[in-house]
């Protein structure tokens, strides 16, 4: 009997695996802020389901929104041909737009995958190109990284981007810092990463002036 436990307990462990530094739930009102400003929406019913990763096509669509690429001069040039995204295709215009303005890259053989999910890594570092990367020298780059435990794991051709989104603040991290490059993107990932975007395009109250100094 407790060899058949034990045998149970292992296979438990294997395939229902435990999950550790999960990253922390995303407050309802990013979400909501999100969805007011029509930079994601909600499913049919209703719901927003944090949890479904997203693919390439789904980011195409959320940075044309979020950062008006639709208005660059860019995507006066002619449409690329991309063979396995054809203007059937519900995306078809937003990919176009990322490409032609080179916030996305196509694989080679001019392939988009749109349904490809995309990692943390990857959707941060396409977020950082619309936003602006920063031109940070490298020890910067590794101080802003430092403290976070999983810094290694980002792939080189991310650490500048991610270091942008860090500075500005704009992701979401688990409870110890850890910023799960590797991961899929999640639905409320990219939420968190919108609405802390939003908030720093909202206007800021203007620091009063000073009192002059009193005549002596």
């Amino acid at each position: 009997m407790h060899q058949l436990l034990s045998i149970i307990t292992i296979v438990a462990i294997q395939y229902f695996p435990q999950r550790v530094n999960a990253q922390p739930a995303i407050p309802s009102d990013s979400i909501q802020q999100v969805v007011a400003a029509k930079l994601m929406t909600n499913y049919p019913d209703g719901n927003f389901y944090t949890e479904r990763l997203i693919s390439r096509a789904e980011l195409a669509s959320i940075m044309v929104k979020a950062f008006r690429l639709d208005k660059r001069q860019a995507i006066s040039k002619e449409n690329l041909v991309v063979p396995d995204v054809t203007p059937s295709n519900p995306a078809f215009n937003d990919i176009q737009i990322v490409l032609k303005t080179e916030i996305m890259k196509g694989y080679r053989g001019n392939m988009f995958f749109p349904n490809q999910k995309v990692t943390r890594a990857e959707a941060l570092a396409i977020f950082a190109q619309a936003y602006g990367v920063f031109q940070f020298p490298d020890d910067t780059v590794n101080e802003i990284l430092a403290s976070h435990p999983d810094a290694q794991t980002i792939p080189d051709w991310a650490r500048k981007a991610i270091a942008t989104v860090i500075s500005e603040g704009f992701v979401n991290t688990d409870t110890q810092g850890n910023i799960a490059p590797l991961k899929p993107m999640t639905r409320g990932d990219m939420a968190y990463v919108l609405s802390k975007y939003l908030q720093r395009q909202q206007p800021q109250p203007e620091t009063p002036e000073a009192p002059p100094a009193p005549n002596r």
